[in-house]
């Protein structure tokens, strides 16, 4: 979706009007510090000291705020809240939106407002307290309930249900009661997420998640266990041939997937590069599925809107965050996905060309072959392995600068999570320039809070002492190079440069863009030796991430030499520069060699290219005559 349709779409929210009912809550943060802590002269026991609280709406009134974020012309409300404290604020929180709850029944006897008191330890979310698990909703709320709802649903575009706690259903009758008003208004878009009641409604629009839709197929699956998208596509089937309405199916990091009338379509996941935070994300997802569709914006459409939508509210940490059109617009302009999560996390999918070992990840027919008049490649990791061991060397000077002065003392789960985080952040933005992976450790380093403010450096201090590191390695093994004790066979991926030579006598313009400094990637590979077959020029970081990147070298190869997407092949190791390939449908090839070795397969940047979106995987160079055979001339898969 071209981000100038999903300007239409927020304009024309601004027209609609929205109903809910759910189960109302707050969500509670307590953030505890045990240095305030003191022992109860009472119970002898240690108390658990709040250094900060805040509330935040909750399950349905969730969904609400969602909802006011993306400003449509009014929201009513209707459900049960209790008479206590977090019913007031609860109310106080939606009045501030100018959410309408006139509909809202309280019921003062057997029922307190669902809230979930979320206590943070070190960063943590510790063992949560639950309010109103044990409510018993009377028959009389449910018939005020039903009441509001045959009242409002005239005056709505779109009405949400939105079912989240166990047991809030009391009485099977009130079930009843909602496939009647549905009946009653078969042309109204009623949009249904129940987490324990999907199975009961009847001719609604219905969201829920890959494990709900196998669940309403009557198939058990483990928490982690994971579900192939042929499953899926069977599952939402079976449902669609009962419902008769859209469904849409939210599959965490992979995106979504919808079944209408039309057919059966894939929404693929976008990549963050920040630690993200899923609570709330099905929240988001309802919300902006139900202001799409009552635009009258096509399901899938709707779901690649929410899709936006919900990578917002994921970079929200510790907090049940919503998406303002702005943001969405933002990631919506220029949205890095996820693609082929199967194929990618499982080699058993793959499939090769003639008995080789090139993967061929795409189908034949998306792309238009033999077309190749230019070519950029990625330096490090596809042709030079001069900086291989960069990754450990970034990990180790990363972990250094978040953990500080504790960074000999601090205690294993510490340490490790530090890791973790560290090592997930490298792998996700390999093919970066250096200046953003050192602006991305500044914010790690206040995420974790151990250096204390007035000690964390900047962006280029920190680029400063990587690159100290680095190039001490990189000049030991030039000078082995410059004494004749290794040869550039040493430092380059297998059959690399003899591939670059023969794409040079085709008459290929190629290009070498690094995230590597400029001045860097030229003397790398001016030492190699080949640096004068890359007659389009050699670029690299040039201090300024709004003058270079690899997003604009190809932009202007493709714009400067007026070429059609196919007319450019990317070769690189690097998810971001095989992103910007697919972008800008040109040939993605990606090189997941092992660097240590220097030929073979690396699993691991297998399974990040193909997320990255790569037509083609290869382990080194040694096949280059069937390499350039398949791109010039493409003949059958296996």
């Amino acid at each position: 979706m071209k981000v100038e349709r999903v300007k239409e779409i927020l304009a024309q929210i601004r027209q609609i009007k929205v109903g809910v009912y759910g189960d109302f809550c707050l969500d509670v943060y307590w953030m505890l510090d045990p240095r305030g802590s003191e022992i109860s002269a009472e119970t002898g026991l240690p108390g658990l000291a709040v250094s900060k609280q805040w509330y935040r709406l909750g399950g349905a009134s969730n969904v609400v705020a969602n909802l006011m974020a993306l400003q449509p012309a009014a929201v009513s409300v209707v459900g049960v809240i209790g008479d206590d404290v977090f019913a007031r604020e609860l109310l106080r929180q939606l009045q501030l939106l100018n959410v309408d709850v006139s509909r809202l029944v309280i019921q003062a006897e057997k029922f307190d407002t669902y809230a979930f008191c979320k206590r943070i330890l070190e960063n943590q979310e510790i063992r949560r307290i639950d309010f109103g698990f044990f409510n018993q909703r009377s028959l009389d709320t449910d018939q005020r309930i039903v009441e509001n709802l045959y009242s409002v649903i005239p005056n709505i575009d779109v009405l949400i249900i939105n079912q989240q706690i166990p047991g809030s259903f009391t009485n099977d009758s009130f079930i009843d009661q909602l496939n009647k008003l549905t009946e009653d208004y078969p042309d109204k878009i009623i949009l249904v997420d129940s987490r324990h009641f999907a199975h009961r409604f009847h001719h609604v629009y219905l969201k829920t998640n890959d494990m709900e839709v196998a669940w309403l197929n009557n198939v058990r699956l483990e928490p982690d266990q994971m579900i192939s998208i042929n499953d899926i596509r069977k599952f939402t089937d079976t449902i669609y041939s009962k419902q008769k309405k859209p469904i849409f199916i939210t599959r965490g990091a992979h995106g979504l997937v919808v079944r209408d009338e039309s057919g059966f379509y894939q929404v693929p996941g976008i990549q963050l590069l920040n630690k993200i935070d899923p609570v709330g994300a099905g929240d988001t997802v309802m919300s902006a599925l139900a202001c799409c569709l009552a635009t009258g914006a096509a399901p899938v459409e709707a779901a690649v809107f929410a899709n936006f939508a919900a990578a917002v509210t994921v970079q929200k940490l510790f907090q049940t965050g919503t998406a303002s059109p702005e943001e969405i617009i933002s990631i919506a302009s220029d949205p890095d996905y996820i693609y082929q999560p199967e194929l990618a996390e499982d080699i058993r999918h793959a499939r090769y060309y003639q008995n080789t070992e090139i993967e061929v990840c795409c189908n034949l027919s998306d792309v238009e072959w033999g077309k190749i008049r230019h070519a950029v490649f990625d330096h490090d990791g596809t042709i030079s392995s001069l900086r291989q061991g960069w990754e450990e060397i970034m990990e180790l000077m990363m972990i250094k600068a978040i953990l500080g002065d504790q960074y000999e003392t601090a205690d294993e789960t510490l340490y490790h999570k530090v890791r973790s985080r560290v090592l997930e952040y490298i792998d996700k933005s390999t093919g970066i320039q250096t200046i953003l992976q050192m602006e991305a450790l500044v914010e790690l380093v206040r995420e974790f809070g151990i250096v204390r403010a007035e000690q964390v450096l900047d962006k280029f201090q920190y680029k400063a002492i990587y690159n100290e590191e680095l190039l001490k390695m990189v000049h030991r093994r030039l000078e082995k190079l410059q004494r004749g004790e290794l040869d550039v066979a040493d430092f380059t991926i297998k059959g690399a440069v003899d591939f670059v030579k023969e794409l040079n006598a085709r008459g290929v313009t190629l290009y070498l863009a690094s995230g590597t400094d400029a001045e860097d990637v030229a003397a790398e590979a001016r030492a190699l030796g080949y640096d004068a077959l890359f007659n389009g020029g050699i670029y690299g970081a040039v201090g300024d991430v709004k003058k270079y990147s690899k997003k604009i070298v190809i932009e202007r190869i493709l714009s400067n030499n007026r070429l059609s997407g196919p007319e450019l092949a990317v070769f690189g190791d690097g998810p971001v520069e095989i992103r910007e390939a697919r972008k800008h449908h040109g040939i993605a090839v990606a090189v997941a060699s092992d660097e240590l070795r220097r030929y073979g397969l690396k699993p691991e940047k297998r399974t990040r290219l193909i997320h990255g979106g790569a037509h083609l995987v290869v382990p080194d160079f040694s096949q280059r005559e069937k390499l350039l055979e398949f791109l010039f001339k493409n003949k059958q898969v296996d």
